[in-house]
């Protein structure tokens, strides 16, 4: 079966991946097999307190911070679908989709719209990123340093639910784990079943709201989590390596289309397209 597509791929384009190469992933991509892939970038308008200790001096965080916080550039959207273009004359053997990452899409409603308007964007991910910190905005390394993470998981997932059930224009929630990839060392291994309660709530909603889910590889999803999503009524999957460099995409594929079948979605007949439920799981 060929790999789906990664329905998560950032390029230079992105403020935050400047490895990255719109070209260089396209060729990874054919050598992979893949047929078809979605340039998600960032679409960040949150302004946001950085936890400095332990990154490197050369850090894109550390270059962008003034004052201990990063404010996103803007996003290019034109000279980002003109690249596409060029790259969809240039390897006609891939499906090159068009898309964004939106961060907090519920707290900028009105600039996301002002960018959705330039052009077609055909894959649509809803990140959340950051949480309340005091007066500002914090992504979860800066909460670990002064909040349990226990509560800092907690506070994530009933965030998620409330940006999953209003308007905004998004069709996939990516990384629901994403509190996880940076989950202190000095704590208790991480256990979805402490959480579960949480988990269903945020999944429910998004299920109701008619969105996807992203199955992410970057940390991959634990099963549990793909397995209350389908108690919870979820339609519909896609995967993504959240790669920010071309050697990233796809990793952890396998793995995860394995999963997705035992726990009861397959593939539609486009490789582009969704993941569905299928009438029962296979145990």
């Amino acid at each position: 079966m060929a790999l789906p597509a990664d329905s998560h791929v950032h390029t230079q384009r992105s403020w935050d991946a400047p490895d990255g190469s719109m070209h260089a992933t396209c060729e990874r991509a054919l050598e992979l097999g893949m047929q078809a892939i979605a340039f998600t970038e960032h679409l960040d308008h949150t302004a946001f307190t950085v936890a400095m200790e332990g990154l490197e001096p050369g850090h894109v965080l550390v270059q962008l911070a003034e004052e201990g916080v990063v404010t996103p550039p803007t996003f290019d959207a034109a000279g980002y679908l003109e690249e596409i273009e060029r790259c969809r004359h240039r390897y006609p053997g891939l499906r090159i989709l068009s898309g964004l990452e939106i961060g907090e899409p519920h707290r900028h409603a009105d600039a996301v719209a002002d960018v959705l308007a330039v052009g077609d964007f055909d894959r649509t991910l809803g990140s959340l990123h950051c949480l309340p910190d005091g007066d500002g905005l914090a992504e979860p390394p800066g909460l670990y340093r002064h909040r349990a993470p226990a509560d800092v998981v907690r506070a994530y997932l009933a965030e998620v639910a409330v940006m999953v059930s209003g308007p905004q224009r998004f069709e996939v929630l990516a990384h629901i784990d994403y509190p996880v990839r940076t989950w202190p060392s000095s704590a208790a291994p991480f256990d979805p079943l402490d959480f579960e309660e949480e988990f269903r709530h945020a999944l429910r909603a998004t299920a109701q709201a008619g969105r996807a889910l992203e199955v992410s590889t970057r940390v991959p999803l634990h099963p549990h989590v793909l397995q209350w999503w389908h108690d919870e009524g979820g339609h519909a999957i896609t995967f993504g390596s959240d790669a920010h460099d071309p050697d990233w995409i796809a990793r952890g594929f396998r793995d995860a289309t394995h999963l997705a079948e035992a726990t009861g979605f397959n593939p539609g007949r486009d490789p582009a397209h969704f993941w569905t439920r299928s009438s029962r799981a296979r145990r």
